[in-house]
């Protein structure tokens, strides 16, 4: 008697946590713990952002340095030297301070919108109704998988996503670095450290526009402090001497003003006229593409959009990151999101390799056929390396047999004697799958790949 063990096709198909990890995790581990994205999470799961965050911690060290130069430098000067107004400096510098912090983290430390992988079952149903029969080819890559909607009388296509095995919702996109779908996808924000979406979009843009008040009002009252130590001392070098770190801020904010005031007026462009980054730099509402293409999106005016942006409601998030590990609930996911595919060859890609451990599939069962382990009960012929090769899928499929005059003898028959190049169909035997029915009504499936000459067979 032979035992298979069958194994899907190696392709980008995510894997899922093996049923023991999420037995030993179900009591004590929450979903944030097993989230498939590539993200980093602080104070059990209330705070959310990218693995990439060291951009984002130069951009606190930046701010709040510079904040501090000026509250102990310059501010001191005007509370000094003006006490009857000069506190309305500090005042005001302290306000817009903390109003640019609390949004930064806010921005930072939010979901921005994060749409849930779809589970191993919704997986395999999505797959069952878009399976094409032709996948089952060596070096067949699927078309993309599109469906289309209708929203205001435009056409709006919504594409499939290959790791979050989902159909995203309109304007939403999957980012590559967090390796997540993100509603109302904007832009993945590197001196956030964190996307850009749906739900942080407008804690951004204030970000940015009062932080570009905040430059602007330091460069202002540290332009001003020179002139009236110059205008006191009379020598603009002995201004610079008694305070040498006001040009430091002078520089700093000088280089960083044109930069914030050029980002804030393209996010106020795009949130006027109801568009993200990614829709304006792919152009997807432009007349360029059709003379009838509109956004379906907007509000009808640039008040109505802007108020929508800063004024609208604030979304719920679809994940519950502190809630326990449910094993029914598991999202698909693999072991280094998006990064199995691209680092296989294209052998690799369209042949299954018996060593490779078998995971739940979510592919159809005519693109299943594969041999994996075998262990029979009689001595056998010492194959050489014969867990190691690789069988293309297509020489398993009943679609596309292999010829006959290529299948190996099958165990327990080597003696079976046949003109060369040819063997006789034993009783029981389907040529076109390659398997072997018993008489004891158990299958034998053939074993290994070779050519096949004289006295072979």
């Amino acid at each position: 008697m032979t035992d298979a063990e069958y194994s899907p096709v190696a392709t980008d198909s995510p894997t899922k946590l093996s049923v023991e990890e999420i037995v030993k995790m179900s009591h004590t581990a929450r979903k944030w713990e097993v989230f498939p994205g590539r993200n980093k999470f602080c104070c059990d799961g209330r705070i959310m952002m990218a693995r990439q965050a060291g951009i984002f911690y130069f951009t606190c060290i930046l701010i709040i340095g510079t904040c501090l130069l000026f509250f102990i430098f310059d501010c001191r000067y005007f509370v000094e030297t003006y006490p009857s107004f000069g506190f309305v400096v500090p005042l005001a510098a302290g306000l817009l301070f903390i109003f640019v912090l609390s949004t930064l983290f806010r921005t930072s430390f939010s979901d921005p919108g994060v749409i849930p992988r779809s589970t191993p079952d919704e997986a395999a149903d999505l797959e069952r109704q878009i399976e094409v029969p032709s996948s089952c080819q060596p070096n067949y890559r699927p078309p993309p998988r599109v469906r289309e909607v209708i929203i205001k009388g435009q056409m709006v296509k919504l594409k499939f996503c290959y790791t979050c095995k989902i159909f995203r919702p309109p304007r939403a996109s999957h980012c590559s670095v967090c390796d997540n779908c993100v509603e109302r996808f904007d832009h993945h924000c590197p001196w956030v450290g964190n996307c850009v979406g749906k739900r942080n979009y407008r804690y951004f843009y204030l970000f940015i526009m009062s932080l570009s008040v905040l430059c602007l009002f330091i460069f202002a009252v540290v332009v001003t402090h020179l002139v009236l130590r110059t205008q006191q001392t009379g020598q603009f070098l002995i201004a610079l001497r008694d305070s040498p770190v006001s040009i430091v801020e002078a520089l700093i904010c000088f280089f960083s003003i044109w930069s914030l005031i050029g980002l804030g007026g393209y996010h106020t462009y795009l949130t006027a006229t109801g568009q993200s980054t990614n829709e304006d730099i792919k152009g997807s509402f432009s007349s360029k593409r059709a003379q009838d293409n509109f956004n379906p999106f907007s509000q009808g005016s640039c008040i109505g959009n802007c108020c929508e942006i800063i004024c609208g409601p604030e979304y719920p998030s679809l994940l519950d990151r502190r809630g326990f590990v449910v094993p029914d609930e598991t999202p698909v996911q693999m072991s280094q999101p998006s990064d199995m595919y691209h680092n296989q060859s294209p052998k690799e890609r369209n042949a299954v390799n018996v060593r490779h451990e078998s995971y739940g599939s979510t592919v159809d069962s005519h693109a299943q056929v594969a041999a994996v382990k075998f262990s029979h009960e009689q001595p056998q012929k010492n194959y050489s390396n014969q867990n190691d090769y690789v069988v293309p899928p297509s020489a398993l499929s009943s679609e596309n047999p292999m010829p006959n005059n290529r299948l190996p003898p099958i165990r327990g028959h080597e003696g079976t004697s046949a003109p060369a190049g040819i063997r006789e169909q034993l009783p029981g035997e389907d040529k076109a799958s390659g398997l072997y029915s018993n008489s004891d009504g158990t299958i034998t499936h053939v074993e290994a790949m070779k050519d096949v000459g004289p006295g072979d067979v």
